[in-house]
């Protein structure tokens, strides 16, 4: 097996002596696209190199079980005619990895259509509404959501009987997507959804869609064509699947000349490790946008020089900004390119090592954390932005952006 680097969801896998890096958590990293499956990543960064070598024999914090112990319980078992992975997920249910986790053969492969920009669901994107309920961000144009009539804005009360109204976003994107058993295309799921006062339960069936992962739009009061140039562009990015960081780069030389960018990242799951570096060289002319330990050996990611260091720049986060979606966050935020505004972030930043099981099932272990630049730990803190704003948080990103001279 060959191992990227990748960072969405404790998953992933190694061949060889490859790594794969992954951010994210086992709820979370559906909450980017309501029920976009977890991520991986498939292709090393070529911007990662090692930098100031220390003991490699040191273990990750978190970690008491290696890849290889799973392994062979894992083959013990199929060799007396038993399931290796519920073997592996003993061991590791065991280890005190808190993301250790043993995923099997179809859902690695619903990992490898996510960074794709393909997913099994019903085309929604969830997010925490002002009063603290699941509201409907999104809905994709021709998804069974949109064809059931779910409009942005109204409320998630239910899913397959269960509340949700209170409960936490990601939480409530999991059981939008179901488990691995009732996760593929035709199955159905049973939503309990609120307009107004008025409360309403339709059957949806997941299909598999295709996500745009960036778009883009002008935001701010219309104005005269005269000065259409110093409005601003507002970005928003779901998640790192492959392309997402070349439309970033696109989207940001493409912008008028003088015009403010506004980056939304609330319910970014996290996604590929190059594609997150790929979009902070939009922003940044090189230098460091990450470090990363692997069992004590710490590694650096760096920015590609040519970035626009100019353009007045907002990040909008939240707590469902997590892993990969963290990693650029904290480079802006820590080389001062960017003013971050919303609520703390999720808190994923450890790196799992991930190994194929005998009987296909992939197990990923802890095996070390990574930090800003400016050496903050992420996991399980996460980023508090420059201004905390619980409410009408897009509003208050573009009153920033103007006073910095970006234009809406």
């Amino acid at each position: 097996m060959s191992g990227p680097v990748r960072c969405f969801g404790p998953r992933g896998v190694r061949r060889g002596a490859a790594l794969t890096l992954v951010f994210a958590s086992v709820l979370a990293t559906a909450a980017a696209t309501g029920s976009l499956p977890r991520d991986k990543a498939k292709s090393p960064v070529p911007a990662a190199r090692s930098v100031a070598p220390v003991n490699s024999a040191a273990p990750a914090a978190g970690a008491t079980v290696d890849g290889d112990e799973v392994a062979s319980a894992a083959a013990r078992a199929v060799a007396d005619g038993k399931s290796g992975t519920e073997a592996a997920e003993r061991v590791v249910s065991r280890s005190g990895d808190r993301w250790g986790a043993v995923y099997d053969e179809r859902q690695y492969e619903e990992f490898e259509q996510a960074l794709d920009g393909s997913y099994t669901g019903v085309g929604i994107a969830a997010k925490r509404s002002a009063d603290g309920l699941v509201e409907v961000a999104r809905v994709q144009p021709g998804g069974p959501a949109d064809l059931a009539g779910v409009e942005p804005g109204d409320l998630l009360r239910t899913i397959d009987g269960r509340r949700v109204d209170r409960r936490p976003v990601a939480e409530a994107v999991a059981l939008l997507r179901g488990d691995s058993t009732e996760a593929a295309a035709g199955s159905t799921v049973v939503l309990g959804v609120q307009r107004g006062s008025v409360l309403r339960e339709k059957t949806l069936s997941r299909v598999r869609l295709s996500t745009e992962a960036v778009t883009v739009r002008r935001i701010g009061p219309d104005r005269p064509a005269s000065s259409a140039p110093s409005a601003a562009v507002l970005i928003d990015v779901d998640s790192f699947t492959r392309g997402s960081g070349t439309e970033v780069r696109d989207a940001v030389r493409g912008a008028p000349a003088g015009a403010g960018v506004l980056l939304d990242l609330r319910g970014n799951s996290g996604g590929l490790v190059t594609e997150a570096v790929t979009a902070a060289s939009a922003f940044l002319d090189g230098g460091l946008v990450a470090t990363y330990d692997v069992r004590g050996e710490q590694r650096a990611l760096y920015a590609e020089p040519g970035g626009d260091t100019d353009r007045p720049l907002v990040v909008l986060v939240d707590g469902g900004t997590m892993s990969a979606a963290e990693l650029l966050t904290g480079a802006l935020q820590d080389r001062g390119r960017a003013v971050t505004v919303g609520a703390r972030t999720f808190g994923k930043g450890s790196v799992q090592m991930p190994s194929r099981l005998p009987d296909g099932a992939v197990a990923e272990l802890t095996v070390g954390h990574y930090r800003t630049p400016a050496g903050r730990g992420v996991d399980g803190r996460g980023i508090t932005p420059d201004l905390v704003v619980d409410s009408r948080a897009e509003q208050r990103a573009e009153t920033v952006l103007s006073g910095l001279g970006g234009g809406s």
